[in-house]
Formats: C-alpha cells, sequence, structure tokens
C-alpha cells in the first residue's frame, strides 16, 4: 500500500470492517431474541456456530472484495445497494456452508430472514453515521490534517473550488499561499492568505500544518525543488501538482489528490496500523499511569503545599504535533515567581541553544528537587498522554518560546506526537548541554521508529527513573 495514503485507507477499512463485525453480531443476537424469546428448542451449538461464521464471512468479504473502497463518495442509494449485496453474500454464504457441514438441520429458517433484515437496516445505519461524523466533524477537529495550498493569484480561485468540490473527511483547508503577489490578510473564497513567496517558510514553521500542496507550473523548478526539502525537513506531507515537471527528491510517490496527479513527498514511513497499536497501548499506559497518580497525588500535594504557595499542579503551554499547542501538566516544582525570574537567570544557562538548563536552579523548591530526581513531577502527564496531546515515548514537547525561535531543522521534530519519555531521556538529559544533541536523538527516534524500540525506550526510562540517572 502507498505509504503517504496509508494512514487514510487504515482508518477508513479498520473502522468500517470493525463496524461490520458488530452490527453483525448485533443483528445476530438480536434476530435469535426475536425468534426464541420465551421459549426454548433452539440448539446452542448450531445457533452460536452459526453466528461465529457470520463474522467470518464478514471478515473474508471486507478482506476478498474491498468493497468500501468507494465509501465517502457513493450516494444513498449506492450505499443501500452495496449493503444489501454484501448482506446476501454472508447470509447465503452461512446457510451453505451450515448445509454443507451437516449442521443445518437444527437452525430455524426463521433466525436467516430476520438477520438479513436487521443487518441491512443496522449497517446501512452505522455506515451513514460514521460517514456523517468524519465528513462534518473528524474533518474540522484537530485530529484531522491541515492543509495549506501554495499557487498562483490566477489559478487559487479554481483550485480552492475545487478542493471543497471534493469533500475530503481526512483534511482540512486552512490557509493559501499566494507565490507571485502579496495578498496576506486577504481571502479567496473564504480561504484566509496566510503567505507570500517572502514569508513561506517562516509562517509555515510557526503554523499548524500537516501537508501542503503545491501548484506552481511556472515557477523556477530549483525554487519549488528548495520548497519542497524545506517541507520535507519539516516533517510536513507534500503533494506537488504534476501538471508541471517531474522533480527528483527522496520520499516522493505518485497518486492523487482532491481529483489532481500529484506527486507526494514525505520523508515519514511510519505504518499507521502500527500507530493504532501505539495509541492502544498510550491508552492503557496512560490509564494506569492516572491509577497510581491518584495513589501519590495527596502525599505530593500536601508537601508542595507546605513548603510553598501556588497550585498544585503546573500547566503550561507546550507545541504538540505539527503545530498543535496543548496545556502540559506536572506537579509544581519550582516556586510560584518561577516564570518570572527565568529572565534574570538566563545569563547562567548552561544549555547551548533554544533551551534553559540550570544545575542549581534556586527557583526549584526543596520538594521539586525531591519529585524531579524521582520524576514524580511528571505523573500527571498521564492525563496529556490519555488525551492524545502526548504518547509515552516521543520527543520533548518544546515550551512556546523554544518553539518561535525554530527553523526548518528543528521543526521536524513536531512531525510526530510528543512524548513522556524519549532516547534524549534515557541518553542522560542532565548531562546533555547541547540543544542541537537533543534534536539528533529526537530525529533519530523519528527516522528508526518502532514498536519495539518504544518498548526498549520505556524499560530505560524504568532504569533511569530507578537509578536517577539525568534526572537533576
Amino acid at each position: 500500500m502507498n505509504k503517504i495514503y496509508r494512514k487514510s485507507r487504515v482508518i477508513k477499512t479498520y473502522v468500517l470492517v470493525l463496524i461490520e463485525l458488530l452490527m453483525t453480531a448485533l443483528s445476530f443476537a438480536a434476530a435469535m431474541f426475536i425468534r426464541f424469546y420465551g421459549g426454548d428448542g433452539w440448539d446452542f451449538r448450531t445457533h452460536t456456530f452459526f453466528g461465529l461464521f457470520l463474522l467470518i464471512m464478514s471478515l473474508m468479504y471486507s478482506i476478498l472484495t474491498d468493497w468500501n473502497r468507494d465509501f465517502f463518495i457513493r450516494g444513498f442509494f449506492k450505499e443501500f445497494m452495496a449493503i444489501a449485496r454484501y448482506t446476501v453474500i454472508i447470509t447465503v454464504g452461512s446457510m451453505i456452508f451450515m448445509y454443507i457441514s451437516n449442521n443445518v438441520g437444527q437452525l430455524s429458517r426463521l433466525v436467516f430472514g430476520i438477520f438479513a433484515v436487521l443487518n441491512q437496516i443496522l449497517t446501512y445505519g452505522a455506515h451513514l453515521a460514521f460517514k456523517e461524523y468524519m465528513l462534518r466533524h473528524y474533518k474540522w477537529s484537530t485530529n484531522s490534517d491541515k492543509l495549506m495550498v501554495i499557487t498562483t493569484k490566477e489559478r487559487a480561485p479554481e483550485i480552492i473550488a475545487h478542493i471543497k468540490e471534493e469533500n475530503a473527511w481526512n483534511y482540512e483547508m486552512k490557509s493559501v499561499a499566494i507565490m507571485d503577489e502579496d495578498l496576506r490578510g486577504g481571502y479567496i473564497d473564504d480561504i484566509p492568505v496566510v503567505a507570500c513567496a517572502d514569508d513561506l517558510i517562516d509562517v509555515a514553521i510557526q503554523d499548524i500544518l500537516d501537508r501542503v500542496f503545491i501548484s506552481l507550473p511556472h515557477e523556477d523548478i530549483e525554487k519549488v525543488r528548495d520548497m519542497i526539502l524545506d517541507f520535507e525537513a519539516m516533517g510536513i506531507l507534500c503533494h506537488y501538482d504534476i501538471d508541471v515537471e517531474e522533480l527528483n527528491l527522496e520520499g516522493k510517490e505518485a497518486g492523487d489528490f482532491a481529483g489532481y496527479s500529484v506527486l507526494s513527498f514525505s520523508l515519514q514511513n511510519m505504518d499507521y496500523r502500527r500507530l493504532l497499536i501505539k495509541r492502544f497501548f498510550d491508552i492503557i499506559g496512560s490509564i494506569i499511569g492516572l491509577l497510581i497518580t491518584a495513589v501519590i497525588f495527596p502525599f505530593i500535594a500536601l508537601a508542595i503545599k507546605i513548603e510553598s504557595r501556588g497550585p498544585v499542579i503546573f500547566a503550561q503551554e507546550r507545541i504538540g504535533k505539527n503545530g498543535r499547542r496543548f496545556k502540559l501538566y506536572k506537579f509544581r516544582s519550582m516556586y510560584k515567581d518561577a516564570e518570572k525570574r527565568k529572565q534574570e537567570l538566563m545569563e547562567k544557562n548552561e544549555m547551548k541553544g533554544l533551551m534553559f538548563k540550570m544545575e542549581n536552579d534556586p527557583r526549584i523548591t526543596k520538594v521539586g528537587r525531591f519529585i524531579r530526581k524521582t520524576s514524580l513531577d511528571e505523573f500527571p502527564q498521564f492525563w496529556n498522554v490519555l488525551k492524545g496531546d502526548m504518547s509515552l515515548v516521543g520527543t520533548r514537547p518544546p515550551t512556546v518560546a523554544e518553539f518561535e525561535q525554530y527553523n526548518v531543522h528543528y521543526r521536524r521534530r513536531l512531525s510526530i506526537t510528543p512524548g513522556l519519555t524519549g532516547m534524549w531521556q534515557v541518553s542522560g538529559r542532565s548531562d546533555i548541554t547541547d540543544f542541537d544533541e537533543v534534536v539528533r536523538l529526537d530525529l533519530e527516534y523519528i527516522d528508526s521508529w518502532s514498536l519495539m524500540l518504544d518498548v526498549k525506550l520505556l524499560l530505560q526510562t524504568v532504569g533511569v527513573v530507578i537509578f536517577g540517572k539525568g534526572s537533576k
């Protein structure tokens, strides 16, 4: 499967398969209830066997036919007929199998008919609800990809109108950049113009941006090539309209986007199916972490309150995946006026680059030194993990002040969800004194990511916490 387009396809395919399996199970259970309510006379083994085979037939039909490949462009009637075909095939197929296996004798024929009617109704309703949600809610949520169109003043209205007509569910057109004229501050078909040729990359670094669509047929090819390299360096998916000359760059795949034939450029090659597994373990891990947090909270809260005034939980705005902003939560380890005093201490910064680090930071309380040493201050971040702002393992989420100084190279750190722990943390974070080394380790994690690497880093993190390495 095309790696660049895998995320959208996996979401659509796997969610629909799950919906159909659930509706099949529900329809069968309801059919059994209707047929045998208030009485007996049904063979448990035979009917259970039939229900299981219905689920197998449903799964096999989806795998072998890929019948939902045009799901989002099917109208109401086509959707109804597609589901009718699916229901008839899995019902008749199951009946034939039951007959061949000599199990049909104890099976109520009425169950077949009731199941077929209920499955048609329930699956059709579930399909429509899922489609409505993805097009009306998911598309406009923070989870969908945010798109910038990069083109000329003349081509912009046509391209924007065309993308709107496509009504895709997996991305939201947020902005447009006009490269042959400065139209910043204006709108084209209700889409804000946010950049021109002079500040395109600067705006992209600071904006919430997951992908761009470039259509510049008359632009110098070397300029376009450099532009794509910059977006790749930031971890942003780049669609290039191939009405113009092809570029020879790493990470290029041909495909279509919003009805256009494009070359898409991305250095990201994470398997989205594995990312779903990663998210599943994030949820499980965060729930366990929050239970532990609930146990230790009264003791840490009391210690913090006894030593210094201020809230128990410190909330700070951080930058997440591709520029998304969120509130990061920690147990407060500094005095209440720590942020104000930071400027006074900048000349004592021991970190080369954008981060601030001071070994004997006077802003840290006695309790703060202990909970930092033991990493107990991090436990409220399990709430960030549960919400999806963070992952158990990832890159370090920068502060707003750091982010505002990012260049193209640094921006790529934000191409994945930030984490509670990562490669720089287990490498001894108090021993690293160069921000570029932090970036190097984060990019190494991005380029070599796997589920096994996450497991390895989590185990190493346990060792770091137990032995206190790099946690000053």
